[in-house]
């Protein structure tokens, strides 16, 4: 009995030892998972908190094992650092590694600065460093908008950067049209200049802005020039093949030309210009049929206007040379394109009349034609003419038999042809001729005047001068686009309104139409356009029918006004044009505008220029106004009316002393060659005549009727005054 009571005794407590056993393992393995998630929860949060993302967390029991690669070996210690703040540094094991070198190499920084019309825009990768509100700051007044589509990287600023940020954003500001490029140390331009002068405007300013440490790329280009007429001239003379003229449309065509100038024995390769305004594509063509036919000939010109061929040649080529060569360049020609050829004969060489042309169109490009003595005074001819004016066109041939001094003669008239601001001089043996437009009221005094300090006395002369008040610069006439701006700055500065949905002006408008007749005074010759714009409420419709009617309203006040609007016109845009949003009050206020706009430069002068007043003299003598028509004489004379006038004072006889114009500061209409204007002491001397001293035997005139003395008496009188 006492056995099997010590057996249930022995297996009760294996039972409770085994459960004991098992409950301290499950509690104990418990115990760990705890402390595992909770280290890696704590050390986890620490790296997360210090930004090291990269870093990742694994435990076991007490043990804490860091993985994972860092971006550099500081930033490896700095993790783990980090993680010793959450759980003891010696649970810590470091299986971390750091990034290779090749992986930490900095981007490329680039900035691509695109310019146009529409703004800029910025794309690219800058450094954190660089200061992208400055950026925008310098960039916003060179455009309307800006738009930002830069990128940052944490990375050091490389050599070179700062300086070449600097000199891109100055590029963006001197331009128009462009594409700017920057990296560290270099730049790129690549830009649309609108001639060729501002191409090197553009390209001298940038490389004068340049560092030393930045290197510039310039790809500026500039549209070619509009040349008209398109004009080629050829020559073959004593002097040999040249051109006076040659322009091409492109490379191409001037390689054709220039290669048939050279075949026809030109030894230098000649200069030909590339332009717009080629009267076909079949120009080259034209061009090089025309210089092979003068080589054929020997010797003559041959001249290319637009689609007119004019070939000429001197009396020593042979009639049956010259006919063949004009066949045959009349079946080479393009089927657009005119021949008129001339074989000159020798009678009518030495008959015909020796002259020098010479017109100035409004454009400003001179062309000269006519008769000049030799080659080297051809030269001196176009050489003066090029420092005085835009020479487009110069048709000058050598004649030996011109008079003596006739290239004097045509500097002459080319000099005095500079009062003008358009017009033509025409110089013969016997006459300058002169006639044109000018902004300067005394420009005849001054051609008369230059006339004679170059030609000296004796020289006859012709001036048929229009003045022309809008191109007085003395005056200061206002252009298009000033008298637009005054205008849209009245009505900025006017309190001008309209009823709601109406377009009677509301208010008084006086105070605002007197500022406009003041502005408009030099202004009634444009074409201007009073454009009315609304905001977005409402139909499209019914804002484009208010915005007409509000601008026709203030068209029909201004007339009121008694300024001239035959020149003006209303329109409405209704709204599409805004310049605010239409989002906000304030924003439709301002889109609720009256603007004016320029519809072309050029003034319609409706009076036209006054009529010109021809003026003949001769060089070194006093110009006279042509006198007036001899009084009648006699009883038949019919009473003088008006108020009776008081007696005249008995007048010296004999030649009069002019009066002296040192008080007026008046000069004379003509100076001539070294003249200069004289005091009445120093003039007297000139002036004095031959004078008869009458004796006893010097018959006298008789006594005058007391009528007709009185009446001469009068009219002397009013003279003096």
């Amino acid at each position: 009995m006492a056995r099997p009571r010590r057996l249930s005794t022995s297996l009760a407590t294996v039972l409770v030892l085994a459960g004991a056993g098992g409950l301290s393992w499950m509690g104990a393995e418990a115990a760990a998972t705890y402390i595992e998630t909770r280290s890696a929860g704590a050390v986890a949060a620490a790296l997360q908190s210090g930004g090291h993302d990269w870093a990742q967390v694994q435990t076991d029991g007490l043990r804490v094992t860091l993985t994972g690669t860092a971006p550099s070996e500081v930033e490896r210690f700095r993790a783990l650092g980090q993680a010793g703040t959450a759980v003891d540094a010696s649970r810590l094991q470091d299986a971390m590694t750091v990034a290779s070198i090749e992986a930490m190499t900095p981007p490329d920084f680039k900035v691509e600065i695109l310019r146009s019309d529409e703004g800029l825009s910025l794309i690219g990768l800058v450094p954190a460093a660089t200061d992208r509100d400055a950026m925008l700051r310098d960039l916003r007044p060179a455009g309307n908008a800006v738009s930002d589509l830069l990128e940052q990287a944490d990375h050091p600023v490389p050599d070179g950067w700062p300086e070449a940020l600097r000199l891109g954003l100055q590029a963006a500001g001197m331009t128009e049209q462009a594409k700017i490029s920057v990296a560290p140390g270099q730049v790129t331009v690549a830009a649309l200049a609108a001639d060729r002068d501002d191409q090197i405007r553009l390209e001298t300013a940038l490389r004068r802005a340049a560092p030393p440490q930045v290197t510039l790329d310039l790809q500026i280009t500039a549209p070619r020039p509009v040349i008209a007429p398109f004009t080629l001239r050829f020559v073959i003379d004593q002097t040999g093949p040249h051109f006076d003229a040659c322009v091409a449309t492109d490379d191409d065509d001037r390689a054709r030309i220039t290669a048939a100038a050279q075949a026809a024995g030109m030894a230098a390769v000649p200069s030909c210009t590339l332009g717009l305004g080629a009267p076909s594509e079949d120009w080259a063509d034209a061009a090089t049929a025309a210089i092979a036919a003068v080589a054929q000939l020997g010797q003559g010109q041959v001249t290319l206007s637009d689609e007119d061929v004019t070939l000429n040649a001197p009396a020593a080529v042979p009639r049956a040379l010259f006919d063949q060569v004009t066949g045959q360049l009349e079946r080479a020609l393009p089927a657009t394109y005119h021949l008129q050829a001339q074989l000159e004969q020798a009678e009518v060489v030495q008959t015909a009349p020796i002259e020098f042309q010479a017109t100035l169109p409004p454009s400003g490009s001179l062309s000269m034609r006519g008769r000049i003595a030799d080659a080297q005074m051809r030269q001196a001819v176009d050489s003066f003419a090029r420092s005085r004016f835009t020479v487009a066109q110069s048709g000058l041939r050598t004649d030996p038999a011109v008079p003596s001094g006739w290239t004097v003669r045509v500097i002459a008239g080319l000099e005095a042809m500079g009062t003008l601001q358009a017009g033509e001089v025409r110089v013969t043996p016997d006459l300058i001729d002169l006639r044109g437009v000018s902004g300067d009221p005394q420009a005849s005094d001054r051609a008369a005047a230059l006339l004679s300090e170059r030609l000296g006395t004796g020289a006859r002369y012709q001036l048929t001068i229009s003045y022309d008040r809008r191109l007085d610069q003395a005056l200061g006439l206002p252009s298009g686009e000033e008298c637009v701006a005054r205008l849209n700055i009245i009505m900025s500065e006017s309190e001008i309104g309209f009823e709601p949905n109406r377009s009677s002006i509301a208010g008084n408008p006086e105070q605002t139409m007197d500022r406009f007749v003041r502005a408009m005074a030099d202004c009634s010759d444009f074409q201007i356009e009073a454009g009315g714009h609304t905001d977005s409420q409402g139909s499209e419709a019914f804002n484009a029918e208010l915005s007409r009617s509000r601008a026709q309203a203030i068209v029909s006040a201004m007339a009121e006004a008694g300024i001239r609007v035959a020149n003006m016109t209303a329109r409405g845009y209704g709204e599409s044009r805004p310049v605010a949003t239409n989002q906000t009050e304030e924003g439709r206020e301002i889109n609720r505008r009256i603007e004016f706009r320029l519809l072309s430069p050029h003034p319609l002068d409706a009076t036209g220029l006054p009529a010109p007043v021809t003026v003949s003299g001769i060089t070194g003598e006093t110009t006279e106004p042509d006198p007036a028509p001899e009084p009648a004489q006699g009883p038949q004379l019919p009473p003088m009316q008006g108020p009776d006038l008081p007696a005249s004072t008995a007048q010296m006889q004999g030649p009069q002393l002019p009066h002296s114009r040192d008080a007026s500061g008046m000069v004379p209409m003509t100076v001539g060659v070294a003249e200069e204007f004289q005091t009445l002491d120093e003039r007297e001397e000139n002036l004095r005549v031959p004078v008869l001293t009458p004796d006893d035997d010097t018959p006298r005139p008789g006594p005058r009727p007391d009528s007709v003395a009185a009446r001469s008496g009068g009219q002397d009188e009013a003279t003096d005054e």
